[in-house]
């Protein structure tokens, strides 16, 4: 654990401030839930709760059968980072933060599909052959919760985009109603 030398006293109500400055850098929100746990030594750690992420094993699965079955590269994200991939190389998208790109399109709320000439990279720190072709955010009682995205390599299109398309809208919706259920 990393000190950072930011003392907040809690108020009469029990709240603590989270800086500014630290929400920024880990990406906190207003509305973001935050994990409690506390440990014998005193310490309350505060850790951000992703609810696709609890369905991790389950996310794994979807994607590598939307690859077996429809031969699509496909990433299942959630608010920061990558949780699932499958047709590419996992370690190239594995835990790796969302590109700003990406927080605008779940912020969209709608499918997206970027036009021919443009390139739209899943990760802040990828660089490699593939973008997005296809994605839309799941929503969860109304919440953005996370983005099921199919990608293609850079220069290439879809085979079928009107195919991939329900496919990434049927999965988004999918994992959003297992999330609410």
């Amino acid at each position: 654990m990393k000190a950072t030398g930011i003392v907040r006293r809690i108020d009469d109500l029990g709240r603590v401030v989270i800086p500014k400055e630290i929400r920024r850098v880990l990406r906190i929100r207003e509305g973001d839930p935050l994990e409690i746990f506390t440990d014998r030594d005193g310490e309350v750690i505060f850790k951000k709760y992703s609810p696709i992420g609890e369905l991790g094993a389950f996310a794994s699965q979807y994607a590598e059968t939307l690859h077996k079955t429809c031969e699509l590269a496909v990433v299942i994200c959630d608010r920061d980072a990558v949780i699932a991939s499958a047709g590419l190389p996992k370690r190239e998208f594995a835990d790796k933060r969302l590109s700003p790109q990406m927080e605008s399109i779940m912020e969209g709320r709608s499918l997206f599909r970027p036009n021919a000439t443009e390139d739209c990279d899943v990760s802040a720190d990828y660089t490699g052959k593939y973008t997005v072709s296809c994605a839309m955010p799941i929503i969860s009682d109304g919440d953005v919760v996370g983005c099921v995205v199919s990608l293609v390599q850079k220069g290439e299109s879809a085979k079928n985009p009107e195919t991939e398309e329900k496919l990434v809208e049927s999965a988004a919706s999918f994992l959003g109603r297992q999330l609410e259920a």
